[in-house]
């Protein structure tokens, strides 16, 4: 067996913290999950968690960073096969917003950003996150519906964030009082933010 060198090591446990912090968060929200659980469930001490992440919300800041940075490749990938207005709505629908985890995911964002509502500094860390995922997403829009000839509805970082504050609210809403059909109802957002006449070659 090849013994791992120290910075393989290192990056394992990063991984693994990563993980178990994802399931502990989703199991028992942001406020009510533990250092010390996290730690365990990954297999070390509560100072592994601190030396990687500084802390938990340092943790929860790495766990959307990485989801930021995956939501990206996903969605560039799709938006490069998208042939038509369909297929670009399409990759932007991928998620189940009725999905238990999703659902469970919001609640704790919603925990996130209420807990760092007095912490300026870490409200600012996550902000700074969301901002460049959007820019991003912006920019992967303004090529492929350039690319479609396709005429938003609204420019597109207003679209972007509507778009996000809706799935968020909508994943959230599953908690409390699930609507009859969440993706329909972002599907039908889509449809009006990307309506079906295109610009002239």
């Amino acid at each position: 067996m090849t013994r791992l060198t120290r910075a393989e090591q290192q990056r394992r446990t990063h991984d693994h913290l990563l993980a178990s912090g994802r399931q502990v968060f989703l199991r028992r929200g942001f406020l009510a999950a533990t250092i010390e659980e996290i730690a365990a469930d990954a297999g070390y001490t509560r100072g592994a968690v601190y030396k990687h992440f500084g802390g938990k919300e340092g943790l929860w800041l790495a766990i959307i960073e990485a989801d930021a940075d995956g939501h990206l490749r996903g969605l560039r990938e799709a938006l490069a096969q998208a042939t038509s207005r369909d297929e670009l709505i399409a990759a932007l629908n991928p998620v189940d917003v009725a999905d238990k985890n999703a659902a469970k995911w919001s609640a704790a964002a919603a925990e996130v950003l209420a807990a760092t509502a007095q912490q300026p500094e870490t409200a600012a860390l996550v902000a700074a996150i969301q901002r460049r995922h959007d820019d991003e997403v912006v920019a992967l829009l303004a090529e492929h519906t350039r690319r479609l000839r396709l005429e938003p509805a609204l420019p597109l970082d207003q679209a972007v964030v509507m778009l996000g504050a809706l799935g968020i609210g909508l994943a959230l809403r599953q908690t409390v009082a699930p609507a009859a059909d969440p993706a329909a109802i972002l599907t039908h957002a889509l449809d009006t933010l990307f309506p079906p006449y295109t610009r002239e070659p």
